[in-house]
């Protein structure tokens, strides 16, 4: 008898057909419609995106940036005066901040301030130090002779000075003004330092090493608006009666 009609191998070719059968029932044959295999990495599919409005469902939408160059936004509340909080309205100190901000549309009443207390105990310091190279870059031409003179009979007495900050208590705008394109700023100083000259021997014959003196001085800075150079210079100092 011929083996392929072998009753065994019948039955396993029978097995195999309804395997085939079941298995076609369940996957279904491809039509060249099916949807691809889910990828958890990639982006979901264009419609599942975008609602009817073509607006991402899912996305918050940012504000967009103001570009009106600084200018009030429409709607939105008129900033506040530049002398607001340092200067009464009507003042000369008010007025002189206002024109100020007209030439100078980046200026900042705080950053000004923070700006003097820094150069302000760097400057005292550096004179104490005798350093004119730090002093050089911060005060006038006038000014940098003035403290370099003083610097200069201070070598020649072979005098130092000692000084301490503790504090700066206080740091005010009293006078504002600008001049074609001369800014000017006057700052009142309030601080706490110790204070004390000693003369070649170490002997203190000015000041106490260890007595806290409150100090009160009047500082005036000026920059050019029209420069690139954003840094103000000591232009004067004086010391209220």
């Amino acid at each position: 008898m011929n083996q392929a009609f072998d009753p065994l191998n019948l039955l396993i070719l029978a097995v195999a057909v309804v395997i085939f059968l079941r298995l076609r029932s369940v996957l279904g044959k491809r039509t060249g419609s099916e949807r691809p295999p889910f990828d958890p990495y990639a982006g979901r599919p264009a419609e599942a995106r975008t609602t009817g409005d073509e607006t991402p469902a899912n996305v918050v939408t940012l504000p967009q940036t103001n570009r009106s160059g600084g200018k009030d936004i429409a709607g939105a509340p008129p900033s506040e005066p530049i002398w607001k909080g340092v200067a009464e309205e009507g003042s000369s100190l008010a007025r002189g901040l206002e024109k100020l901000a007209s030439g100078d549309d980046q200026f900042s009443v705080g950053a000004f301030l923070d700006g003097a207390k820094i150069a302000y105990e760097t400057i005292v310091s550096a004179f104490a130090q005798g350093d004119r190279a730090a002093l050089k870059n911060l005060l006038s031409r006038e000014v940098f002779d003035s403290f370099s003179r003083a610097i200069d009979q201070r070598e020649k007495a072979s005098e130092t000075l000692e000084q301490k900050f503790v504090s700066i208590d206080k740091a005010e705008l009293v006078a504002a003004d600008l001049r074609g394109r001369k800014a000017t700023l006057t700052v009142r100083f309030v601080s706490e330092m110790i204070s004390a000259t000693r003369n070649k021997a170490g002997e203190v014959i000015d000041g106490d090493p260890k007595q806290i003196r409150e100090n009160t001085e009047m500082w005036t800075f000026e920059r050019d608006v029209g420069s690139r150079d954003p840094n103000w210079k000591l232009v004067a100092t004086e010391a209220p009666a």
